[in-house]
């Protein structure tokens, strides 16, 4: 879900169906009000300005971005960015004696202790199979006479073997895919000689004025792709064109995994005893991880950028240190990585974790149940993207998630997030290619042309996708956090959920997934709703005086001992 292009889900779709006009929004619009601005936002400086009236202080909160990395230098990050209080920098030793050496900006569980990275990861699926391969394929298996856990690995690997063929519609796919990565390719050799520039934007091309023929048609002919694509018009032709060789690279290897095992990346770098969980004190201290902090860098700007500094953009919270915990390769996550990496959160203080991430398939779930309920023990909200499928994820199973299943119960502290959007950008109130789920879908946050942070230092770009929409929701529950301090993690939770703009009855919108079926946004998700800050810091008002007043408990009605 963290990767920015979602094409092998949905090309058949954008080549088969007209796309919606869009409408430029102003940069921010997920920040505006809906009354004042005509725009789905989340009401945040009326939000502010209530927090002023009621002369209300604040509080830093450390917020847990469990993510692909950041970048340290930003000029609109460096500033918030939490710095361990108990570490020396660059001393190499464990100064604080918690395992993690040198551990300044948080840790990177995707690191070896020679300084090299893992980037790429293959899919969990693909995993699964292989690892069980020798023990269950061809052979005839009793499920009554295997132990729980053996009997769950078996379902496990059944469900990924049956999965594992490459269908006719994804073979259609990646032939579009390649196709149209190819003509961008050709397209863009010529822009860059004509227009003389290694880099620009689609902006930058709707300027250009071609002179030859061959130009011309490269113009028209790359224009036409990335609107096909959906691409931004300030999206840069480098980062384009990665996203797609990317995607091609995954989509080659899915074909191929049935056969030929994925590549261990994880044995070369990180060198850990992976279905050891004792094990957990490997990885390096290099959060910013080369070239791999954009997802990162991104979503960590709509959580905290440093507001009202005349630089790029403001993030939604105003007194937040953004630690970065680096568990998202290029692929699909390590539940090991995961469950570390919010153990690793909530015992350095966070009060809220950001993950925008997730995958269908989840081997060791039981380590990451165990730390969400570490978390929940702690009193530490975590806000989870629901994904970029166009899935109804009250059919599909979505991992990470709140369902504990060591406990028999869902976690209270867990909320998941599907993207919405606006009218004026979409054509829509729902991203078309978010999760949703009237059961399984909390809450839906902003995720079409997120303007925010990237790496480079002072760059800026837009993204899109339940992964953006995430850190919105986080940024609010650290903003409510920061200025009511006393409100635990399931009353932030339930503020967030009971103060969502409601869009009008007669708001229908397209389901996600199709052309035309037609669903009241309200059966979307459990609140019906997009989150609104302004609402909800009126609420917490409320719900802190009530926890004020409160009557002390007695011992009356209590057992004699």
């Amino acid at each position: 879900m963290h990767r920015r292009i979602v094409l092998a889900i949905f090309v058949l779709i954008v080549f088969f169906s007209k796309s919606n006009a869009q409408t430029d929004a102003p940069r921010g619009w997920h920040l505006l009000d809906l009354a004042k601005d005509s725009f789905y936002g989340i009401s945040l400086d009326k939000a502010y300005q209530f927090l002023k009236e009621k002369h209300r202080t604040s509080k830093p909160v450390i917020v847990a971005v469990l993510d692909s990395g950041v970048d340290t230098t930003h000029e609109d990050l460096k500033s918030v960015l939490w710095r361990n209080p108990k570490e020396i920098p660059g001393n190499g030793i464990d100064d604080d004696g918690n395992g993690y050496v040198d551990d300044v900006y948080g840790w990177n569980f995707l690191g070896g202790k020679d300084g090299r990275n893992v980037t790429k990861s293959s899919d969990e699926r693909s995993r699964v199979f292989h690892h069980f391969k020798a023990k269950y394929d061809g052979k005839s298996i009793d499920t009554s006479a295997l132990s729980v856990l053996d009997k769950d690995d078996y379902i496990l690997w059944k469900k990924a073997s049956d999965q594992l063929n490459f269908s006719s519609d994804e073979q259609v796919q990646l032939m579009f895919i390649e196709i149209t990565t190819k003509a961008i390719k050709k397209h863009d050799k010529v822009l860059r000689k004509e227009m003389g520039c290694e880099e620009y934007t689609c902006e930058k091309v709707e300027k250009f004025e071609p002179v030859t023929r061959t130009a011309r048609e490269a113009k028209f002919g790359y224009l036409t792709c990335m609107k096909m694509i959906g691409v931004d018009a300030d999206e840069k032709n480098t980062s384009t064109i990665s996203d797609l060789d990317e995607e091609v690279e995954k989509m080659k290897s899915n074909a191929e995994a049935r056969d030929i095992p994925p590549i261990d990346y994880r044995a070369d770098i990180i060198k850990d005893d992976y279905y050891n969980f004792a094990d957990r004190y490997y990885g390096n201290n290099d959060v910013m991880a080369g070239s791999g902090a954009k997802h990162g860098t991104h979503v960590s700007g709509l959580i905290g950028a440093q507001r009202n500094n005349g630089k790029g953009m403001d993030g939604v919270a105003d007194n937040v240190r953004i630690m970065m915990v680096r568990v998202v390769p290029e692929g699909d996550e390590y539940d090991k990585d995961v469950a570390l990496g919010i153990i690793y959160a909530v015992d350095n203080g966070a009060k809220v974790i950001n993950m925008s991430f997730g995958k269908s398939f989840s081997p060791q779930k039981r380590w990451v149940d165990s730390a969400v309920h570490y978390a929940e023990l702690h009193d530490v909200l975590i806000v989870h993207a629901s994904g970029n499928e166009s899935a109804d994820l009250d059919n599909k199973e979505n991992y990470p998630n709140p369902w504990l299943k060591q406990w028999n119960t869902n976690a209270t502290n867990f909320i998941t997030v599907g993207a919405s959007s606006d009218p004026k950008i979409s054509g829509g109130i729902v991203a078309d290619f978010s999760n949703y789920g009237k059961n399984n879908v909390d809450v839906f946050a902003p995720g079409v042309r997120m303007y925010s942070t990237l790496p480079g230092g002072n760059e800026y770009g837009n993204l899109k996708g339940t992964s953006m929409a995430a850190p919105v929701v986080a940024g609010l529950a650290a903003l409510i956090r920061s200025y009511y301090p006393d409100l635990k993690a399931i009353d932030v939770k339930k503020i967030i959920e009971s103060s969502v703009t409601i869009p009008a009855a007669d708001i229908i919108s397209i389901r996600p997934g199709t052309k035309d079926e037609r669903v009241s946004f309200s059966q979307l998700s459990r609140s019906g709703g997009i989150i609104n800050a302004y609402n909800a810091v009126q609420m917490a008002e409320i719900t802190k005086a009530s926890i004020l007043h409160k009557p002390a408990p007695t011992n009356a009605g209590k057992a004699k001992l």
